[in-house]
């Protein structure tokens, strides 16, 4: 009687096959259980886009990493740990945290912010911006005859700083001597800004300036030429900002179509 043994060896064979190819697409078995390389993948992916460059020689290292966590997760399912209320609430919050992520993901790629949006914005910038810086101080008071007043007082020789430290009710700058720093104009209500760039250098208004907070006495102290950075220079800062915009109105239309009882 003759026997043959090529069944076997073609059993043997798929069977030796078959655990290539799971071990082709997992990490490792850890006490059984298919460890899927996909979550290698994944954690690699964190890492970079927290920042950090993942290196080939990292591999072992997130291998090891990937295990541990298996290990350590059987280890707390054994102990009925993921049964716990605890446990579950954690995971729903997680699981609205990774929607939530993926929402806002995709709503950026199909909302991307186009480049003639960005240099619009940053014309608007410049034009807002560029142009000069004012250095100024000035004093704010309730009545304007209190604000002529001063004015009469500052004609006769009276110290700018001193009166503002103890008369002006604006406590920001009043403590300074009414002390603005350099300023762009239009950091200014319209009525203060108009008269403020009216001013020579060292000049003080005449009458006083009356705005929504009240009347102020203005003395420029000086002005300079403000440098606008260039385009590439704040391309990306601008791009960004008005991303986070678009995605705040998005957020708001979510909530104003939103029925709360």
């Amino acid at each position: 009687m003759r026997f043959s043994f090529l069944p076997t060896v073609v059993a043997a064979a798929v069977l030796s096959l078959s655990s290539m190819a799971l071990h082709a697409q997992n990490v490792a078995i850890v006490n059984g259980k298919a460890v899927p390389k996909t979550r290698l993948n994944m954690l690699a992916a964190q890492l970079e886009r927290s920042g950090r460059s993942v290196t080939p020689d990292m591999e072992q290292q997130l291998r090891e990493e990937v295990v541990m966590r298996e290990i350590f997760m059987q280890e707390a399912e054994k102990q009925g740990l993921d049964a716990s209320d605890d446990y579950k609430i954690q995971v729903e919050i997680a699981k609205q945290s990774i929607l939530i992520r993926e929402l806002f993901s995709q709503y950026q790629k199909a909302n991307p912010i186009s480049d003639a949006d960005i240099k619009a914005e940053y014309d608007k910038f410049v034009a807002s911006n560029g142009g000069k810086e004012y250095h100024a101080r000035h004093i704010l008071v309730e009545k304007e005859e209190q604000a002529k007043a001063i004015i009469a007082s500052l004609k006769k020789g009276g110290k700018f700083e001193e009166i503002a430290k103890k008369q002006s009710k604006d406590p920001g700058s009043g403590a300074n001597g009414g002390d603005l720093d350099w300023a762009n104009p239009n950091s200014f209500v319209k009525e203060f800004s108009q008269a403020m760039v009216a001013l020579k250098k060292g000049q003080t208004t005449d009458v006083p300036v009356k705005t929504q907070f009240g009347f102020h006495i203005i003395r420029l102290d000086d002005v300079r030429e403000t440098p606008v950075p260039k385009f590439d220079e704040v391309k990306a800062q601008i791009a960004q900002q008005m991303q986070q915009g678009k995605l705040a109105e998005y957020q708001q239309t979510l909530r104003d179509k939103a029925k709360i009882e």
